[in-house]
């Protein structure tokens, strides 16, 4: 307990900075954020995540270099965070946590390679319609532009990609 941090932001507050190094390890117990980068004044949201995730920038955190991502919440958030240097206190005093922190990385890497190759492999209507199935609650709490941009959609296919779902709901076949 000593080691772990109850922080608090409300909404649109940047928890991490570009160019910053990312000193925590977060995992969120209410609210939603996203991590994005820039690129000549455009965002591209690379993770949107809520409940029981876990956020951080991992290069920045785990290789102690400036953050080549912003991380940003989406509305109020309360996450459990982990200082870097905590984080080997812990894993020097704990086998176990030591073991469940290699758990938590090895899940985490599984979880950007699935995200990657549905990125390569599945057209944007696929990626869309395997979003909504998994996430539909984000629909409601996410900013269309930020889902567009994460699926790597234009927002206007975005848009009647919904729509089209939407009629499809209402006027089944």
């Amino acid at each position: 307990m000593p080691y772990v941090q109850i922080r608090r932001f409300g909404s649109k507050e940047i928890i991490t900075s570009e160019g910053e190094p990312d000193n925590y390890l977060n995992f969120i117990l209410k609210g939603l954020v996203r991590k994005y980068y820039k690129k000549k004044n455009e965002e591209f949201n690379t993770q949107i995540s809520f409940e029981g995730h876990i956020i951080h920038s991992q290069e920045s955190f785990h290789t102690r270099t400036p953050s080549e991502f912003f991380i940003e919440t989406i509305e109020p958030t309360t996450l459990l965070s982990i200082r870097y240097d905590d984080l080997g206190k812990i894993y020097l005093k704990s086998k176990k946590m030591e073991h469940l922190g290699r758990l938590v990385i090895t899940h985490t890497m599984i979880l950007k390679d699935r995200s990657k190759t549905q990125l390569l492999k599945l057209t944007p209507k696929e990626r869309f319609i395997r979003f909504v199935n998994n996430n539909p609650h984000l629909l409601q709490r996410v900013p269309q532009k930020f889902l567009a941009s994460y699926l790597n959609i234009k927002p206007e296919t975005f848009s009647r990609f919904k729509h089209s779902v939407y009629d499809q709901k209402e006027n089944p076949v």
